[in-house]
């Protein structure tokens, strides 16, 4: 089933004959849980744009540890800074949930770029989103505590993913997750995890977690 949408973001910017250019080039890819889309180091010869679930983006550390830089939902463009550069990815990217993926090569990416300036202006607003986000998180993950970082990446889950019923996280992440989104490692995210719940600040069912007093959560990001 063709799942491109003349109104969806960011094909909405663009002229009709660019929308059919995008129709006749692009590619469609299913990703399951955990399957990768790309590594870090692969070349980046197109664009992938999120259409349907989330992912995670992340750069590998000394000893393999990982710290997730991105995450993405659907009508965000993922990998494409490199593309748009032609080089290489500098992060890997993973599926955090069954992702139905668009792929546009990159003849078509700089064509339209060429010659479509709303679409510029999308790019290079999504691109100044993303740099002063990773900036601020660059500092407050160096000098914030560990209950001040975790706290913060659970209210970076909400406001990325909102809440799907109730006041549970629209989103489902292992420990280690939590721990690579926060700077931090496993046993310290699961023990402060522990911490948040028996302060009832959090309900833990799984990977699933409630947000039970939201203030209380944002006074801990604040003050570090």
């Amino acid at each position: 089933m063709d799942t491109l949408k003349r109104t969806a973001q960011p094909f909405d910017v663009l002229t009709d004959d660019e929308f059919q250019l995008v129709r006749r080039t692009y590619s469609m890819h299913r990703y399951a849980q955990n399957e990768i889309l790309y590594s870090e180091g692969d070349k980046a010869d197109g664009v992938n744009l999120l259409v349907g679930g989330k992912v995670k983006i992340f750069k590998t550390g000394i000893g393999g540890r990982e710290q997730i830089v991105k995450l993405a939902k659907a009508n965000e463009f993922i990998g494409y800074r490199a593309a748009i550069a032609h080089e290489s990815h500098t992060a890997s990217a993973v599926a955090l949930e069954n992702c139905r993926v668009i792929y546009i090569p990159e003849e078509t990416i700089d064509r339209l770029l060429d010659q479509n300036t709303r679409l510029c202006r999308f790019v290079i607003t999504s691109l100044a989103v993303e740099l002063s986000f990773s900036r601020y998180r660059a500092v407050t993950l160096s000098q914030k505590q560990v209950r001040g970082r975790l706290a913060e990446s659970l209210l970076v889950l909400r406001d990325k993913y909102g809440y799907k019923f109730g006041n549970t996280l629209n989103v489902e992440m292992t420990r280690e997750d939590l721990a690579n989104l926060s700077n931090m490692s496993t046993p310290n995210a699961i023990r402060t995890l522990s911490n948040f719940v028996s302060e009832n600040i959090l309900t833990v069912h799984g990977r699933q977690i409630s947000i039970l007093n939201e203030p209380q959560l944002e006074r801990i990001s604040r003050l570090g």
